[in-house]
């Protein structure tokens, strides 16, 4: 315990063996957290105000740019000065925080999604019934229980492995607090801690993954069996946008918490990681807004209610 107690602060040397790329990777973080906060932000504003998207499926994709925004915004702003500080350092309890927000918001993240896929299965397979199986209450309790059961995951893995004996040992490898990096640091039996997170894995990444596949196996079946060429590429389109997230986002999961460790690179590790934490949470809104009808229309009518207003 003593040791321990000993370790008040860790220093974050990811990628620190290119220091000609520093200022390069601040102004591109910085660029792509800039996108994150105004494409999120404007597709959370889209929803709200335009009444032809107050349906399940973008209330569900409002709860996935309100996540985005802030899970970017635990990692990325101190992402920012450690690229610019000359002394690499975050506190102990900074360190903690960050690693329960960033853990807790992608665990949610892996439930929602499966939450989505289950909003799509439905519109697609039952449509007749959508809007009585999809109500505000089912809806509310679906997104709840995402933040809920992220955020206890978090909780108990944070703990686990903040009180783990550091014994002097506080330079970490990565350019966050994540926790594959910072289990590497303890000095004593982390077989437990591995246990659990190895079943958070399955449970948060596995599951919901296995659950999105089942329900596309049933939209791919229902779209097939639709006449026209003009229906299925409608009902397709539907889906195409939360299709495209889910592999961007399981990928780069999946790659870093499942991957065998004789794979284990250190810097693959932290390339992935910005895209984990970066890339995917900026092209979201990206996606949605492109290859969806529904929001294009909305900001044209938005737009055009400004043009209009500003005419008077």
């Amino acid at each position: 315990m003593g040791n321990h107690s000993a370790v008040t602060e860790f220093f974050l040397m990811g990628l620190s063996q290119y220091p000609e790329l520093q200022l390069s990777l601040f102004i591109l973080c910085l660029v792509m957290y800039l996108i994150i906060l105004l494409g999120n932000s404007f597709l959370i504003i889209i929803s709200i105000l335009d009444s032809r998207l107050h349906t399940p499926m973008y209330f569900f994709l409002g709860n996935l740019s309100f996540l985005d925004i802030c899970y970017t915004s635990s990692s990325i702003p101190p992402m920012l000065l450690t690229f610019r500080a000359e002394r690499k350092s975050i506190s102990f309890i900074g360190c903690a925080l960050q690693m329960f927000f960033s853990l807790g918001l992608g665990s949610t993240e892996c439930v929602l999604l499966a939450m989505m896929a289950y909003d799509r299965y439905v519109a697609i397979c039952n449509p007749l019934r959508y809007t009585i199986i999809m109500n505000r209450i089912l809806c509310g309790h679906m997104a709840t229980w995402s933040w809920i059961i992220g955020c206890l995951n978090s909780l108990l893995q944070t703990t686990m492995t903040m009180v783990l004996p550091f014994c002097g040992n506080n330079v970490i490898d990565h350019l966050t607090c994540e926790i594959l990096a910072l289990l590497k640091l303890a000095c004593s039996d982390i077989t437990i801690n591995v246990l659990i997170m190895t079943v958070a894995s399955i449970v948060l990444l596995m599951l919901p993954l296995l659950l999105i596949f089942i329900s596309y196996v049933f939209i791919l079946s229902s779209i097939l069996r639709i006449n026209s060429a003009e229906g299925r590429k409608k009902a397709f389109s539907t889906c195409s946008a939360h299709l495209t997230v889910v592999i961007l986002f399981y990928g780069s999961a999946l790659f870093m918490y499942m991957k065998p460790k004789s794979k284990d690179t250190k810097t693959s590790d932290e390339i992935i990681g910005m895209s984990y934490g970066v890339v995917t949470p900026m092209l979201n809104p990206i996606i949605y807004s492109l290859r969806n009808k529904e929001v294009k229309e909305a900001v044209k009518k938005v737009l055009s209610k400004h043009v209009g207003m500003s005419k008077i």
